[in-house]
């Protein structure tokens, strides 16, 4: 049986200052309202609340397949395929690539992780809006860090982006540092998405409407070098 082994750093602060507010929030309510049959719900919802946002920022512990294949492209993200389709990746491959997009919802994990081992060979932060995650523009108009990795059979370029309730997106690239594949790559916190681009080349294990959970699901196997 798995377990959760921690809570993610970067959250920390997310969760103290939630947990300030409904302990103060508590205070009040059992100090100023008087019906306990109204109080005592408040009272539990926010605790209830508390508990939850702290497993909210959970970092999953998930086993990564075949460690030795770097051919395998795994998700970033938990959450549903929402598309799948040839497109052109114009901001830093310029080049026809399968786009795979992972809408999470607000249950899901908002840990990320590496999707393949290599080298980190770009990175960029751009500021935006925060259109639903699920909004046709929002991969290009929305708040978003775009990162792109290589190793020996192919690139494989990756965007976190934000969605209407996740103003804080933390990514750990850095170019020219070697990562590997199932370590976590950063954390968008509540409801967002992620858009990934593998070489056209690539077999594709996925398709829309699947649930994929990161680090464990397959996505791609990138092709043979030429």
């Amino acid at each position: 049986m798995k377990k959760w082994i921690k809570i993610d750093s970067d959250s920390y602060g997310t969760i103290l200052t939630s947990w300030c507010i409904c302990a103060v929030l508590i205070f009040l309510t059992a100090r100023y309202v008087p019906w306990l049959w109204l109080s005592i719900p408040l009272c539990a919802f926010m605790v209830i609340f508390m508990v939850f946002i702290t497993w909210f920022f959970r970092v999953p512990n998930r086993e990564t397949p075949y460690v030795d294949n770097h051919q395998l492209v795994t998700s970033v993200a938990d959450g549903k395929v929402v598309i799948v389709d040839k497109v052109y990746e114009k901001e830093y491959l310029k080049r026809d690539c399968i786009q795979i997009s992972v809408y999470m919802d607000f249950f899901d994990v908002h840990c990320n992780f590496w999707p393949i081992t290599g080298e980190v060979t770009y990175y960029k932060y751009h500021p935006g809006k925060y259109l639903l995650a699920f909004h046709p523009k929002s991969s290009e108009l929305n708040e978003h860090s775009s990162s792109c990795m290589k190793n020996e059979y192919g690139e494989v370029f990756f965007k976190q982006i934000a969605g209407t309730f996740a103003r804080r997106i933390v990514c750990y690239s850095e170019p020219g540092k070697i990562e590997y594949r199932g370590d976590q790559c950063g954390v968008i916190k509540f409801g967002s998405r992620i858009d990934l681009f593998v070489p056209v080349e690539a077999d594709v294990k996925v398709k829309v409407g699947d649930k994929v959970r990161a680090v464990e699901s397959v996505l791609a196997i990138l092709p043979d070098p030429q």
